[in-house]
């Protein structure tokens, strides 16, 4: 059965159902009791019902664990993203209504194995970093229920770090996924925009609302990220990744800083503190610190909230708004209906500044590899925020608003507790489609300056346990006949196979079309000296099929190590040398699709 005082992080939950030491149903069991024992903390704003659950609990255990990497772990969802069979409210019981179908990235993860055991509280339609301005209630902090959890995707980032579920989905426009997680000592990874499907989500500005993860820990994060992402042609701001790669370790990573001057902590000494610290370990695992001006960074923030982006506020709810404004928190109301003030003259005049903005910033990342900030400043009592609650939530995204304006990727790790025993976090940024190396480097800062998941007193994993990997599935790169829809995919399909995404390798490969083969087979060589990102196909392969597998590809191609654009190795088809002698060289496609193969 599930413990009390059982782990929830996918390498402890996951290796223990794996085993069949664990069955799904017992994890709905143990699950619902902890929800239950912390009674009304306004976490949850719908559940399913427990019959429901028990129901997906024995579908999984009928199919079982091959093929399903997320076999039987409980997860929990912003309610402002869609559940197929349960309200979407985005925090506002007036605005409910009940989706057909899934968001892309919910049924993904439920393709995948895992269990939605409920919706979570929010900040209204996504309007806060604070976590209180709900009907349903202000969620509190994990731990002291006078501050605030952080917001908006506040009951997501408590259930984590409560222990209540092994990850949640929550969304970030402004630093809605990252805040949260700061203050309740659990990881906050904000993806690549585009790099998640927002179909299906309750927009707030949506030229750049994200889909979020809540983890307990860096490599969890990655690996949720691995199954959710994808490109999404129904989704008009899906966007396919393109190569972009940080350092495999920190040592050697130039980290940037800003200066003191532009430091900002809100009068917080212990923050100030615990920052210093946090970039003291960084040094000392072998990075190098690099002053960056971070005036440009806070002008894209303030152009968030202080400029016509509240307009897009408005269009994402106009007509529910216009039609019943008493319905919306005050504060919430306030914010948006702040839009009438602003002209199409005005979006026009602040879109030309962000990019200026966005063209002094560019050269910054020819000088570093990382932005290194706090999440947030300082943090607040839930009277505090109740009593200045505009003023108080802008403190709060000084380090985070600027993100998605600049295209950013992102995640916030714990670095450490306060004198009043409250975490602390930082974060770490980067270029778009870094996210998978930000989950690396994010992971090893996390291990070095702290050693608790959440609010729970369980330790960190070891470094290097697999989240959701074996037994259970191999990870493999195919590039030719076998992607989806060619002539060799049933061999995939047949075994059990599940695409996990497409993506490029790391701009070090040549392909060529080799002769001799039918149907066409490619061939992919390693080539560091003038190698190109070449596109693959990632499918989870069960275990117990890889063999038959592998003993089915003819010579000259094999399984090698393929690094994929974002830092990760996985299996993959490689070619011998030797074979490519006089083959048609189709490097500068880029795909074998595009050759026709």
């Amino acid at each position: 059965m599930l413990g009390p005082e059982d782990s929830l992080d996918l390498a402890t939950l996951g290796a223990r159902l794996r085993a069949a030491a664990l069955r799904p149903r017992e994890v709905v069991d143990g699950v619902l009791a902890r929800i239950a024992a912390r009674g009304d903390d306004k976490v949850w704003i719908h559940r399913p019902a427990r019959a429901t659950l028990e129901a997906r609990a024995e579908e999984l255990e009928r199919c079982g664990p091959a093929g399903l990497p997320l076999y039987g772990i409980p997860f929990a969802v912003k309610d402002n993203i869609d559940v197929a069979g349960e309200p979407t409210t985005a925090g506002c019981p007036e605005f409910a209504y009940s989706p057909a179908a899934s968001s892309p990235v919910v049924q993904a993860l439920v393709d995948a194995g895992a269990i939605a055991v409920g919706k979570t509280n929010l900040d209204q339609f996504a309007a806060g970093l604070v976590g209180t301005r709900s009907p349903y209630g202000a969620c509190t902090n994990a731990f002291d229920a006078r501050y605030v959890s952080g917001g908006s995707s506040s009951g997501s980032g408590v259930a984590v770090a409560a222990g209540l579920v092994s990850f949640a989905l929550g969304t970030d426009t402004a630093g809605s996924g990252r805040v949260p997680a700061a203050f309740n000592n659990v990881v906050g990874l904000k993806p690549t925009r585009g790099a998640l499907s927002a179909r299906g989500v309750v927009p707030a500005c949506r030229s750049v609302d994200c889909v979020s993860i809540f983890a307990l820990t860096a490599e969890d994060a990655r690996a949720v990220f691995a199954v959710a992402r994808g490109f999404d042609a129904r989704d008009p701001w899906s966007r396919r990744p393109v190569a972009a790669a940080l350092p495999d370790a920190i040592a050697g990573c130039r980290i940037g800083v800003p200066p003191a001057a532009q430091l900002r902590f809100f009068g917080n000494r212990d923050a100030e503190r615990l920052f210093g610290a946090a970039l003291a370990a960084l040094e000392r695992l072998g990075a190098r610190r690099v002053e960056i001006d971070f005036a440009p960074f806070d002008e894209a923030a303030r152009l968030l909230y202080g400029g016509p982006w509240v307009a897009e506020r408005y269009q994402a709810i106009r007509e529910f708004f216009d039609r019943r404004p008493e319905a919306v928190f005050p504060v919430t109301r306030e914010i948006i209906a702040g839009a009438a003030r602003y002209s199409a003259a005005d979006a026009f005049a602040a879109e030309y500044r962000l990019q200026e903005i966005r063209r002094a910033v560019a050269p910054v990342w020819r000088e570093i590899d990382l932005l290194v900030t706090p999440t947030a400043g300082t943090i607040y009592t839930i009277d505090e925020v109740n009593a200045e609650p505009v003023a108080l939530n802008t403190n709060l995204g000084y380090y985070t608003n600027f993100m998605n304006l600049l295209d950013l990727a992102a995640i916030a790790v714990p670095a450490g507790f306060q004198a009043n025993g409250l975490p602390f976090g930082v974060t770490l940024a980067a270029p778009a489609f870094t996210d998978e190396g930000l989950c690396r480097l994010g992971g090893a800062l996390h291990r070095e300056l702290v050693d608790r998941m959440g609010a729970t007193k369980h330790p960190l994993p070891a470094a290097g346990a697999a989240a959701i990997a074996s037994p259970g599935t191999v990870r493999v790169a195919v590039c030719g006949a076998h992607m989806s829809g060619l002539p060799l995919s049933h061999q995939l399909t047949d075994r059990g196979g599940r695409l996990v995404r497409t993506c490029r390798t790391a701009p070090r490969y040549r392909l060529y079309a080799l002769a001799g083969f039918t149907p066409p087979r490619p061939g992919m060589v390693r080539s560091d000296a003038d190698g190109r990102a070449i596109e693959v196909e990632v499918w989870a392969v069960p275990s117990e099929a890889f063999g038959s597998f592998v003993d089915g590809i003819p010579p000259p191609l094999g399984i090698g190590t393929v690094e994929l654009e974002d830092g990760e190795r996985v299996r993959g088809f490689v070619c011998e040398g030797y074979a490519v002698a006089g083959a048609n060289d189709i490097s500068a496609l880029g795909s074998w699709r595009k050759f026709g193969g």
